[in-house]
């Protein structure tokens, strides 16, 4: 493997894409080459930094009020002036260099020598990092190891004994019952970075389950505990059933915890699918007596685009005013 080949697997293995017969070979190749692993340790840092940096969510009905104010300054933007023309005609001139390919040509050779320059300056003079260590032995705790993606659950049926497959540079696999700290990291971990579908439905099925039945669900001073994940699920992950599965681990909390609370109203409001917006409305109902949840409610009874959902918040807040 060669260093080129070598640096796109190092960002494949940071998304968790990376394959598994590439992880041998780039493993080979950073125990030989001092520049790879240099970019290796780069990205292994910046991605600690950002980890220690909390997930500050604005409330939604902050979101709701800069979106309406939004809108009513997009409404007042005079015509197309001056810059706008200036700007069209750049574009315009851009297109009429791709039609000059030998102009073209030159241009795209200037840049690309220009760039290979800097790069062998910016590498010649940078400081010398010390000699990276990649852990691939198996009995290595989860937190010595880079994972790099979770790829396959198995839980022994009618017992808290879970099985978690997972790669760092090369697979590796873990078994342990669901109250170890390492299985609940890894199941954590595969909620973002899972092989496939499944894994990720599954890691968050037994992290609510954990949360159902009371077990290390509290808030952690890290902020980076199980409901942290569950709420973090619900806001991103691209599967509505994934999102629903998230709400019923979130449910028990959201009277006791206002991020749980803001979480479930954002689903309420922004959620792209109906059915998880109507089950974040019934999730709601402990709370909706208060006051930011009846604001969300008939905001979105009157100004949702959704009939179905408009009916749902309205339903909710006449059950409210009964139960007042």
């Amino acid at each position: 493997m060669n260093c080129e080949s070598a640096r796109d697997c190092i960002v494949l293995l940071n998304y968790g894409e990376l394959p598994d017969e590439l992880a041998g070979g780039l493993e080979q190749h950073l125990t030989e080459c001092e520049v790879c692993r240099a970019e290796f340790e780069a990205v292994r840092v910046f991605e600690a930094q950002l980890a220690l940096l909390p997930v500050l969510e604005p409330s939604p009905n902050l979101l709701a009020q800069a979106r309406m104010r939004l809108d009513d300054e997009l409404d007042m933007i005079p015509p197309h002036g001056f810059l706008t023309q200036l700007r069209t005609n750049l574009y315009r001139w851009m297109g009429h260099l791709q039609s000059a390919p030998a102009l073209a040509t030159l241009l795209l050779g200037v840049g690309f020598l220009g760039g290979n320059f800097t790069l062998r300056y910016q590498l010649a003079h940078a400081p010398k990092p010390p000699k990276t260590v990649v852990l691939t032995s198996s009995d290595a705790g989860v937190e010595k190891g880079i994972i790099a993606n979770v790829t396959g659950i198995v839980q022994t049926p009618n017992s808290e004994l879970v099985q978690v497959s997972y790669n760092r540079v090369v697979p590796e696999t873990m078994e342990g019952s669901l109250d170890s700290p390492d299985i609940r990291n890894l199941l954590m971990v595969g909620t973002r970075a899972a092989a496939a579908d499944v894994v990720r439905k599954d890691s968050v099925a037994l992290l609510v389950n954990e949360c159902k039945a009371g077990h290390e669900c509290q808030p952690t001073p890290d902020g980076k505990g199980i409901r942290h994940t569950l709420m973090v699920s619900l806001r991103y992950d691209q599967d509505a059933g994934v999102r629903m599965t998230a709400l019923e681990g979130l449910q028990r909390y959201v009277g006791q915890d206002q991020h749980v609370r803001d979480a479930v109203l954002e689903a309420v409001m922004h959620d792209s699918d109906p059915g998880v917006r109507k089950t974040a409305i019934s999730v709601l109902e402990p709370v909706q007596s208060d006051s930011s949840v009846q604001q969300v409610l008939r905001t979105v009874s009157t100004q949702d685009s959704n009939p179905y959902i408009r009916t749902a918040s309205y339903n909710a807040l006449q059950s409210s005013a009964d139960i007042q």
